[in-house]
């Protein structure tokens, strides 16, 4: 296989991932998922962007590991 195939499984498993990760909390707990939306959206900018970059680096410093 390919480098570029093989990077493009990566990708799609990792976007897979992501969707399934992202449904579980608004499947399971409808809500509760309503509540911390709501509680986000009364968010400063500065705040929202701060738990954005906290994100981005945990998922470097974890690709970064590996």
């Amino acid at each position: 296989m390919s480098e570029a195939l093989h990077w493009m499984d990566s990708f799609w498993l990792a976007l897979a991932l992501f969707f399934i990760l992202e449904g579980v909390l608004p499947f399971a707990s409808p809500s509760r998922w309503r509540r911390w939306f709501h509680q986000v959206m009364g968010m400063r900018d500065g705040q929202i962007r701060f738990f954005g970059l906290m994100s981005i680096l945990l998922g470097l410093s974890i690709l970064l590991l590996q």
